[in-house]
């Protein structure tokens, strides 16, 4: 008897939200020359980012930071208040230490790319941001939270004593950007196991990936303040 064919795995689907021409025209390039990875639209402005994210579904945005009628702050927020089932988005920017990323982040971004990302770089962002397995760049991100966190101390929050030992322990190490395999052969349990904490760690932070609760872990002086 023969057995059934597999079905190959669907490409990651990706919008390209950038005012300039041939930053869209790079970026497709490089994606579309990936098996796994396909640009299926692009946008010139916030707004337009917004109605193009609306109307295609895609599993990731690249989001440039600045860009006419809105920026992509703004996009972000209304891409993620806008949909039930929102897509990851990469915010595209030219410096890391820029406020606006952190902002970014703030408002719902999974992570950021920096201009000067080579090739090899921006496909392992998409196809990263597209698992939500890790962080993206978690040093930089860590280091945005953490001096954010200095310049505007907040209260611990309700969320952190709801945490059980063992989920402060597993958003510690998310901090860090360990994958969930890298999770499981640090506190010695498997796989399984490592999403359920981690999905719990989510919900009881309210955050909708890592990247969201790791700043929020930072904000709140859960991590990174010696408690």
């Amino acid at each position: 008897m023969s057995s059934a064919p597999q079905s190959t795995p669907r490409p990651v689907r990706v919008v390209l939200a950038d005012d300039e021409r041939m930053v869209r025209t790079a970026l497709r390039a490089i994606l579309d020359a990936e098996p796994d990875i396909t640009v299926v639209g692009e946008a010139t402005t916030g707004a337009e980012a917004v109605s193009v994210v609306r109307e295609l579904r895609p599993d990731v945005v690249l989001m440039d930071v600045r860009m006419p009628e809105i920026d992509g702050i703004r996009a972000t927020e209304q891409i993620l208040a806008s949909l039930s089932d929102p897509p990851r988005i990469v915010v595209v920017t030219t410096f890391e230490n820029d406020s606006y990323v952190y902002e970014a982040l703030r408002a719902g971004a999974s992570g950021f790319l920096l201009k000067r990302a080579d090739a090899d770089q921006l496909v392992q962002a998409v196809r990263l941001v597209a698992s939500s397995d890790s962080l993206l760049f978690p040093a930089a991100v860590r280091a945005l939270a953490a001096e954010h966190a200095r310049s505007r101390p907040a209260p611990p929050p309700p969320w952190a004593a709801r945490l059980t030992e063992r989920e402060s322990d597993v958003l510690r190490l998310m901090a860090t950007g360990l994958t969930n395999a890298e999770l499981a052969k640090r506190l010695g349990v498997g796989p399984a196991t490592v999403k359920t904490h981690v999905a719990s760690v989510l919900a009881k932070t309210g955050a909708r990936d890592r990247t969201q609760a790791v700043i929020a872990a930072y904000e709140a002086g859960f991590v990174g303040s010696g408690r």
